[in-house]
């Protein structure tokens, strides 16, 4: 069965671009990123910004925009049993020409996984007028990394977006 991920989470005043490889199954039937109870992407985001973590996937994606970060996927579609990246075949990207046309103003992108950034090398390329950073992992197949250590990883990313917001308000 193919899978078909979901729009991004964008507007015109994000500067930074959190990529996943694909929503997971569970994600999929709960039509919410990163919807599986064992990720952490919610937690880290909302810990690396100091604020508690909401129930309603509508104020967790609204915080997202009101920080000025953008969520999305390299892939549009793919097929593979189970939600794991190593299970990904008969990918198809995303059209990051028309979503970067669109949204020119995104100038870092991070990558939730390696396989994120290998389909999007070998999809897309780097943009050498754009900053690329990959994370580690926030799944739990990713049981290497305690939740802090994923925590400390992902610091750049809040170091990032809060230096947009101290150069926008100065």
């Amino acid at each position: 069965m193919r899978k078909i991920a979901f729009d991004p989470i964008v507007n015109k005043d994000c500067k930074v671009l959190i990529l996943g490889t694909m929503p997971s199954e569970e994600s999929i039937r709960k039509q919410e990123r990163y919807g599986h109870k064992s990720n952490q992407f919610w937690r880290i985001i909302f810990t690396l910004f100091g604020e508690e973590l909401p129930d309603s996937y509508k104020e967790k994606s609204d915080f997202l925009i009101k920080k000025n970060i953008a969520i999305w996927d390299v892939l549009e579609s793919c097929e593979g049993k189970g939600s794991l990246d190593s299970s990904i075949k008969n990918e198809k990207p995303n059209n990051f020409k028309k979503f970067f046309k669109e949204y020119p103003q995104i100038e870092h992108i991070f990558f939730t996984s390696k396989k994120a950034e290998e389909f999007y090398k070998k999809y897309v390329g780097f943009d050498t007028k754009k900053k690329f950073i990959t994370l580690p992992s926030p799944s739990s197949a990713n049981a290497r990394m305690t939740l802090d250590q994923k925590v400390e990883k992902w610091k750049i990313l809040a170091e990032i977006v809060n230096s947009y917001y101290i150069e926008n308000y100065r």
